[in-house]
């Protein structure tokens, strides 16, 4: 496989639109309470964002865009929201990135150097400082502090498999493994040093849920599985469009495994 080039890229600031209203205003409280995002409709050229509390409930719209996002990633602290939009209305294939400030309801595009290829995924740091996106067959980097006019410059060797680690489900704190797709069309592994497990069958967009437990979807749900002894819960939901195509969660500091 050829190297991965991890480059630092500005950000471009631009406010999707003005006076637009926090879109968990009164339903959740950002950053304070557990919960998840997920992407959801017909097919990923037509889907939209939607949060659901980590106790169930009717999911609340994110986005109402005419255009398909998909591929959400909650930043560290819950308060941002970064995600990939379409090309065109109709179009399934990443054309974009964005980040939400869910407080506010501000959108910022990240602007990509001319020669990146399509984005694909992204991840936050465990800081939430940064953010990494995978675009063809590079990596990118996001500071968010730096100025907009700031050029791309690679990342030293040593801080490249912290950057791709960005993207990855880790589990556990401190992490002991990470989630990887099985083998097995429709199906979930746990990788360790030691090997690689089955985690579940029928199950995808895996997210890590706290530093003790591990989310995904499966048949249409919400699965929250704790990494040591206990049981697996169902996060019972209504009001989702469609199909649910992917996951990313918040744990509030503090909260107990059996209430989230």
């Amino acid at each position: 496989m050829a190297p991965i080039a991890v480059l630092l890229v500005s950000v471009s600031i631009c406010l999707a639109c003005g006076g637009t209203l926090p879109p968990l205003r009164g339903q959740i409280e950002v950053g304070n309470e557990s919960y998840a995002v997920v992407a959801a409709g017909a097919n990923a050229a037509s889907g939209d964002l939607y949060a659901v509390r980590a106790a169930g409930g009717p999911v609340v719209p994110i986005t109402f865009s005419t255009v398909g996002e998909m591929r959400p990633t909650l930043s560290p602290d819950g308060r941002r929201l970064a995600f990939l939009r379409g090309r065109l209305v109709g179009d399934s294939t990443p054309g974009s990135v964005w980040i939400m400030d869910l407080q506010t309801g501000g959108e910022r595009e990240v602007r990509l150097p001319k020669q990146a290829g399509t984005p694909s995924r992204v991840g936050w740091s465990r800081d939430g400082a940064a953010l990494t996106v995978s675009a063809g067959a590079a990596l990118y980097r996001v500071r968010l502090a730096d100025k907009p006019s700031q050029t791309a410059d690679a990342v030293p060797p040593p801080e490249r498999a912290a950057a791709e680690s960005n993207l990855a489900v880790l589990l556990g704190d401190p992490v002991f493994a990470r989630v990887v797709a099985c083998a097995e069309p429709d199906a979930l592994c746990v990788a360790t040093d030691s090997g690689t497990g089955p985690l579940a069958e029928h199950a995808h967009a895996a997210t890590r849920w706290g530093s003790d437990s591990v989310a995904f979807l499966t048949r249409g749900a919400i699965e929250v599985r704790p990494l040591g002894p206990g049981n697996a819960r169902k996060i019972e939901w209504s009001g989702v469009p469609g199909t649910a195509l992917a996951l990313t969660a918040y744990v509030a500091e503090g909260e107990k495994a059996d209430s989230r």
